[in-house]
């Protein structure tokens, strides 16, 4: 941990407000919940007296020191691992994460990871929180996400993914033939039995998943999907809950699904395929400290290109016997 001091002193007009409630005013770089902690872990000081209660009166006019700790990232080993940038600029970048990559360091995975790789491209992100990573994908789903480069862009992208403003829209192949769009609105929380899973649960955090066909094809269904919330596995267990789950996602129940009469052709292409046919394709947010609007699209990597071409060759090949 790096330990840092933040100080300032209590304006009149926050004269008869709460503590918490000065401090995130005084310190937006940090939010509330956090600087709250600070209260309760006694890293405040008001006056050079310990405060430890978030609901505490302030007068105007006290000086204030907080004693923050942060984590040092350092701790991770910074690797030369390649990086597919979208965009960069002194507060964040835009990365399409490829398949096989995970995203931060864990049991089993202490290197090889997407927080490793930017350690070594740029050394300053040791200094935020989880080196900059605001969201994540699972390490066989690709696509887009966004990283900050400094505290203060950091905070507030993840205002932003609290509060619901950051879009992010994803292309999946479905087991099934679906008919129509819609949504997924089940509440999620921890696998009980399977811990390193996750399931729908009507005691567990909320969910929205919204989708919409793109194509058909014999068994399976091109999606076009937009996360609400974004809880961990989200997609790929809301599309399991309603009978579809992501092709290739063997921890859901996506394992092939062969159409009768498929050729050995089409049945290589759907055995190669092992991971979820899952892609981050847009991501659209407000740049965390200029406010522009910014929009960026990844194009669909080739081994999802190559599934859909295959995907669609055996839809045409047997598209006489279909009844829809």
């Amino acid at each position: 941990m790096a330990q840092i001091t933040l100080s300032a002193e209590i304006r009149p007009e926050q004269a008869g407000q709460r503590l918490d409630q000065t401090l995130a005013e005084l310190f937006p770089d940090y939010s509330r919940s956090r600087l709250k902690g600070c209260i309760e872990e006694e890293r405040v000081r008001l006056n050079q007296e310990v405060c430890t209660l978030p609901r505490t009166r302030v007068y105007g006019g006290e000086q204030v020191e907080i004693s923050l700790e942060t984590k040092d990232e350092n701790r991770f080993e910074a690797e030369d691992i390649p990086l597919d940038i979208v965009y960069e600029d002194e507060h964040i970048l835009v990365i399409n994460k490829p398949k096989n990559l995970v995203v931060h360091p864990g049991a089993g995975n202490p290197k090889g990871t997407l927080l490793n790789a930017l350690l070594h491209y740029y050394p300053p992100i040791a200094e935020v929180p989880r080196a900059g990573i605001v969201h994540r994908l699972d390490k066989d789903t690709t696509g887009l996400m966004v990283v900050a480069k400094t505290i203060p862009a950091q905070t507030k992208l993840v205002r932003e993914l609290q509060k619901r403003k950051i879009t992010r829209e994803y292309e999946a192949v479905a087991s099934g033939i679906m008919t129509k769009g819609g949504k997924v609105e089940e509440a999620m929380a921890r696998h009980p039995t399977k811990r390193t899973q996750m399931a729908v649960h009507p005691m567990g955090k909320p969910a929205v998943t919204h989708y919409r066909i793109m194509e058909r094809f014999r068994n399976y269904t091109r999606l076009r999907l937009r996360l609400e919330t974004g809880r961990t596995h989200q997609i790929r267990v809301h599309m399991a809950h309603i009978a579809h789950p992501l092709l290739g996602d063997q921890t859901y129940g996506g394992r092939p699904r062969p159409p009768k009469n498929a050729s050995e052709q089409f049945m290589s292409v759907l055995r190669s395929f092992q991971r979820q046919a899952l892609h981050a394709v847009m991501l659209r947010l407000e740049h965390p400290i200029s406010g522009e609007s910014m929009e960026w699209h990844a194009p669909l990597p080739q081994d999802f290109l190559e599934l859909i071409e295959a995907l669609k060759a055996d839809y045409l090949l047997h598209k006489e016997e279909l009844d829809y």
